[in-house]
């Protein structure tokens, strides 16, 4: 195998490659990138075996073939070549790596391409068109929440199913929950809900634009994802995912609405004294105010009140710092409403006007 490439086009996949690669064993060819030079340009995979990812970008090819090469070693030459051509000639033995207009040469040992895991493949006519910025923006507003308690492993997931009208995703950890659904005019095949890794996730978060479609087709046991000329493939988790609709409240009797931006900052100036292993942070409220106000036991205190709209009885919550950040951060809205009935049971954040997601967090205990 031998072929010429633009280096910036090279290296921005295999740095996609190397984000797929767990293994850092550089004798496995779990831890190599399959290249496979062709009259179609240049394929490249990688895998981790639950996650599989595919590219392709034109280059000149003189002698088609295919090789993996250790995707770390690789990606550390080619972040070290100025810009410009390089050239990558492979056997069965070896690849060597030079840039067509500097000195320098490197070599690789290889491991033949017949070694390399098969990726998982589903037929075209499976795939269902979703808008690239309805499902990032569905991401974005869920997969913080997800579990990373490895004993509730059913909870280590998005759950993403069909409704009548789109898609919804939810996701939990058991103290806080996320939801949003979005209608779509695609025609979406019948799939049982399933619990989707947040690898795959992040990956089609950071990678894909936000413009056209991302193309998406569900299995038993697979989500596969298709957008520019990248396929990404995971493994689904197995498991029942928690009843999440016992979780939502049907209604709360109580609500104030403050703006977004002054509650992220007054959060982020309080939480210089949250306990950093409760991270219990208190919401003081009372007529036309919230007071965000925090302690960490002998090091000092911190309290700030902001406007807000609320006219009740005056109420204190207790609630972890991070399960009302994390929210907040990737609400897109100017005003956020916050819904309870009492201190000690589930609140509701939404954004204000409604839309389609909102976020519970249960409260801590008042101490």
């Amino acid at each position: 195998m031998k072929f010429v490439c633009e280096k910036n086009a090279f290296t921005r996949e295999v740095s996609f490659a190397q984000e797929i690669i767990a293994s850092k064993n550089a004798l496995s060819v779990m831890s190599n990138v399959l290249l496979d030079a062709g009259s179609d340009g240049l394929a490249i995979k990688a895998t981790d075996i639950k996650v599989a990812f595919e590219t392709r970008i034109p280059v000149e090819v003189s002698d088609p073939g295919s090789a993996t090469v250790f995707c770390d070693k690789l990606s550390g030459i080619l972040s070290s070549i100025p810009e410009g051509d390089i050239e990558l000639e492979a056997d069965d033995s070896k690849a060597v790596v030079k840039p067509t207009f500097k000195k320098v040469r490197f070599q690789l040992k290889t491991i033949a391409s017949d070694k390399f895991p098969e990726l998982p493949a589903i037929d075209e006519s499976a795939y269902f068109s979703v808008p690239a910025c309805e499902f990032k923006d569905m991401i974005s507003q869920t997969v913080f929440a997800v579990s990373d308690d490895e004993t509730r492993y059913f909870m280590n997931g998005v759950f993403l199913e069909r409704t009548e009208d789109g898609l919804a995703m939810v996701a939990t950890d058991g103290r806080r929950l996320a939801y949003i659904r979005k209608r779509l005019d695609a025609t979406i095949p019948e799939f049982k809900g399933v619990i989707v890794p947040p690898k795959i996730l992040h990956l089609i978060q950071k990678r894909a634009s936000d413009e056209g479609l991302i193309e998406l087709a569900v299995t038993e046991k697979n989500l596969f994802a298709k957008f520019g000329s990248y396929r990404i493939s995971s493994v689904l988790i197995e498991g029942q995912f928690p009843n999440y609709q016992k979780v939502i409240p049907d209604s709360q009797k109580h609500e104030l609405t403050v703006k977004r931006v002054d509650l992220v900052d007054a959060l982020k100036r309080v939480s210089i004294f949250v306990e950093q292993k409760s991270r219990r942070t208190f919401l003081e409220l009372s007529g036309g105010a919230i007071a965000i106000a925090s302690e960490e036991s002998e090091l000092g205190a911190a309290r700030e009140e902001i406007p807000c709209r609320y006219s009740e009885e005056d109420v204190t919550i207790a609630l972890n710092y991070r399960y009302i950040e994390d929210p907040l951060k990737v609400m897109g809205c100017d005003e956020v409403t916050i819904e309870f009935s009492e201190p000690t049971r589930a609140i509701t954040l939404r954004p204000e006007p409604a839309s389609d997601y909102f976020h519970i967090v249960m409260p801590m205990v008042l101490e």
